[in-house]
């Protein structure tokens, strides 16, 4: 496993990371989850990122149970807050960071996480209100950095002109082979910034595995098939899309990997990109996920590969 630097923080991230949304505490039986835990560890993964929202609770609770006992200096723990924990928790103002990230704590049954998030932008409320609140937190001991999710170029500039405040040392956005969006001014404005990119959906909600064929089932076993997980990737599922992943096969297989592996490698070939998160349900995904850190790929092959998918839109 390789490690990056976060952005201008002193901290050092593994390039692939453990996601929990829809996994951890929700959509992976808790036995099969511990063991995915113990494999990150095994494998040099040492970012985990959750968020409050992910089970309402559930994902940092069972987190926190998992975790206990391993030295707090072994992972970089990140969660973060904005979406509704309540009918009236929600968004980020003082009064609710202030509220969220000590409950995040008591889940988590850490006494700080390294990094804050702010899970989007909040136009409810004043920026200056959030930042001062996010710095307070920094300055409480309960959060070493902060960051961001999904932010507009806007809205990160408008941010580091706010006083004596905090600054970001990251952003979280979803970013693949399929979905490229971050590159026109998220990327190039972050890392004029010193802020890196942690990056979510890095394989598309898993399609670009490639184990949906097009025009066939999805198989039994997979995100797709899943009550609680499959509900967000349908989009991906369309035929343009999966006809499109299918002819990556070869690239992938040219470079010498897996389809998975291909499409990690290509997400950390961008130097302002600190992490790619994945979820997993199984250890094994993660090995063959976690193997993508260690890949030189020729350039000319990604080349070939943003070829192909060049154009492909997801579904509405």
């Amino acid at each position: 496993m390789k490690y990056r630097k976060l952005g201008a923080s002193d901290l050092r991230v593994s390039e692939i990371s453990l996601g929990s949304w829809l996994t951890f505490g929700v959509g992976v039986e808790r036995e099969r989850a511990r063991a995915c835990i113990d494999k990150a560890f095994d494998l040099g993964v040492n970012f985990i990122d959750t968020a409050n929202v992910y089970g309402r609770g559930a994902a940092e609770t069972f987190l926190g149970e998992a975790l206990a006992g391993r030295a707090r200096d072994s992972y970089v723990l990140a969660t973060k807050a904005f979406f509704p924990m309540s009918e009236t928790d929600k968004g980020l103002s003082r009064v609710q960071i202030l509220k969220q990230i000590d409950a995040s704590l008591a889940r988590l049954r850490v006494d700080h996480v390294d990094l804050y998030q702010c899970h989007r932008y909040d136009p409810a409320t004043p920026l200056a209100e959030t930042m001062e609140a996010l710095s307070e937190v920094v300055r409480q001991g309960k959060a070493r950095h902060i960051g961001f999710s999904e932010w507009s170029p806007a809205q990160i500039e408008a941010a580091f002109a706010t006083p004596g405040v905090e600054r970001f040392v990251s952003s979280q956005p979803q970013y693949s082979l399929l979905w490229r969006r971050p590159e026109e001014k998220v990327i190039p404005l972050c890392a004029a910034k010193g802020v890196s990119q942690i990056v979510w959906s890095p394989l598309a909600q898993g399609v670009l595995s490639g184990k949906y064929p097009p025009g066939a089932a999805s198989p039994a076993d997979s995100r797709a098939t899943s009550e609680t997980m499959g509900v967000m990737m349908q989009t991906w599922l369309t035929q343009p899309v999966l006809e499109a992943v299918q002819n990556l096969k070869p690239i992938a297989r040219e470079a010498g990997c897996t389809l998975s592996q291909f499409a990690l490698a290509w997400v950390l070939r961008e130097p302002n990109v600190a992490s790619a998160i994945v979820g997993v349900s199984r250890p094994a995904q993660l090995e063959e996920n976690a193997a993508a850190s260690s890949l030189t790929i020729d350039p000319a092959l990604f080349a070939r590969a943003e070829t192909v998918v060049a154009g492909v839109e997801r579904g509405a």
